[in-house]
């Protein structure tokens, strides 16, 4: 069974995402997202997996990247719950909405710890359903893009990271305004955004995860530095210390 609801699924949001105005808002919020999020992640190998018309590897350093996917214009056209790569060969996988628009999350997810280095990153982002985006859901019709989409919870994925040994180090939330098709009104709810990061971060519509993949029994021995102790001086008498005498000296001393 592939792992996408539908083949087309995919690169209809990529074409939301440049067409509408609701999608370009979104896309540069989410492209701002992944610029910070890997500009300090080193390694020999990144693979973006899906939306590879859009390249969130842009400001990362690692000499090679990929991009994979089900989209043809794609490096690698693959399936993303059963990733082509070695086990243990990434050092970063980017997932963007890569969880909302497959029939098999979990397996998604669990192929992107199976190919990651240990002490790899993992960085995605998806819809956040307890938010006036998946409120929207309810309005607008299911069978269009991004409303079809899984909308997985930030606590659910949690939970299935914990159960991957990958932990969580940063979340980012975007996208507070109502999700208004229309720029002009996107723009009178520009106030929403700066609030809601400090008013009621986690009802966003969209959420970034970054996530490094623990080996389980592997710990970094750091070396132990110590002041180097001082050499022991040999003791000298003095001249004027008394020397001690056995008992027998003593006592031929007492007889005389």
């Amino acid at each position: 069974m592939s792992a996408m609801m539908y083949p087309e699924t995919m690169e209809e949001f990529a074409d939301w995402l440049a067409s509408s105005e609701l999608g370009h808002d979104l896309l540069c919020r989410e492209q701002a997202f992944f610029d910070h999020a890997v500009a300090d992640i080193f390694g020999f190998r990144a693979v973006q997996l899906g939306l590879v018309d859009y390249d969130f590897l842009a400001c990362n350093r690692i000499p090679w990247h990929g991009y994979a996917g089900m989209d043809g214009q794609a490096d690698v056209v693959c399936d993303p719950a059963y990733l082509p790569f070695d086990s243990k060969s990434l050092d970063l996988l980017l997932m963007p909405h890569a969880l909302d628009f497959t029939s098999e999350p979990h397996q998604v997810l669990r192929e992107a710890e199976r190919v990651l280095l240990p002490e790899g990153r993992l960085v995605l982002t998806g819809f956040n359903p307890f938010s006036l985006w998946g409120a929207s859901r309810l309005v607008y019709r299911r069978n269009r893009v991004p409303w079809c989409g899984n909308f997985v919870g930030t606590s659910r994925l949690k939970d299935w990271m914990t159960l991957l040994q990958l932990e969580t180090t940063a979340t980012r939330f975007m996208a507070y305004s109502p999700p208004f098709a229309r720029a002009d009104w996107l723009a009178r709810c520009r106030f929403m955004e700066q609030a809601g990061e400090y008013c009621w971060p986690q009802l966003a519509g969209v959420y970034g995860v970054v996530a490094v993949k623990r080996q389980r029994g592997m710990r970094l021995i750091m070396p132990r530095w110590q002041r180097a102790k001082p050499a022991r001086s040999l003791a000298v008498a003095s001249g004027n210390e008394r020397q001690p005498i056995n008992r027998t000296q003593a006592n031929e001393t007492s007889h005389e």
